[in-house]
């Protein structure tokens, strides 16, 4: 049973959908529900131990769980798929600029930032594909960003935020180092992000 649910976990985080505990134990545990809680402890240190994956709980009402990569380790194999890495590249630079404007941005701030970085919302891009689903369906599905609607805004505007795995995969120290070396400040030159990652593991 372990070791099926080891493989069930790592076909599902491929697609980087959260998994439920319901659909754990009707498609793996099935009989063996009385043993759930060891069965599932015994595939999070093997998926841990062999794959350097965790297995995290982001949502303990509807106990949904995701595997999370360390994204500081992005060099790492397990994301040397070109295009996957390029991904993540994209997503580390949304993330960082999340994170500088104050952990919340329009989503017409976010068009307007990858404008400049030539990535264009509604044109094809040879490396990531549709931008516009990649980052609005992708990204959230796998739970790396939240997008949420802004109350009384005609016509309609959203909000992006952090979602639950990056805020468990990427540090904000991580991030914030970033951007400085990509401006050549120190990081204490943000006072209130510097603080932040400071507070935050």
């Amino acid at each position: 049973q372990v070791s099926e649910l080891v493989q069930f976990l790592l076909v599902k985080d491929q697609k980087k959908i959260p998994i439920k505990r319901a659909d754990m134990l009707k498609n793996v545990i099935r009989e063996y529900r009385d043993a759930y809680s060891e069965i599932v402890n015994k595939a999070a240190r093997t998926l841990q131990e062999v794959f350097g994956l965790q297995m995290v709980e982001i949502d303990t009402k509807r106990h949904t769980y995701i595997l999370i990569n360390n994204l500081r380790r992005a060099e790492s194999e397990y994301l040397c798929r070109d295009k996957e890495k390029a991904k993540m590249g994209l997503l580390i630079v949304i993330l960082s600029f999340i994170f500088m404007k104050g952990n919340s941005v329009k989503d017409s701030a976010v068009w307007e930032f990858l404008h400049r970085l030539r990535v264009y919302p509604g044109k094809q891009h040879k490396v990531f594909g549709d931008v516009r689903k990649l980052v609005t369906e992708e990204f959230v599905r796998q739970k790396y960003l939240e997008i949420t609607s802004i109350p009384l805004t005609d016509p309609p505007e959203f909000k992006y935020q952090w979602g639950p795995r990056a805020a468990k995969e990427a540090s904000k120290k991580d991030v914030l180092n970033f951007v400085a070396k990509i401006q050549g400040k120190n990081p204490t030159f943000w006072t209130s992000q510097y603080s932040q990652a400071e507070a935050t593991p």
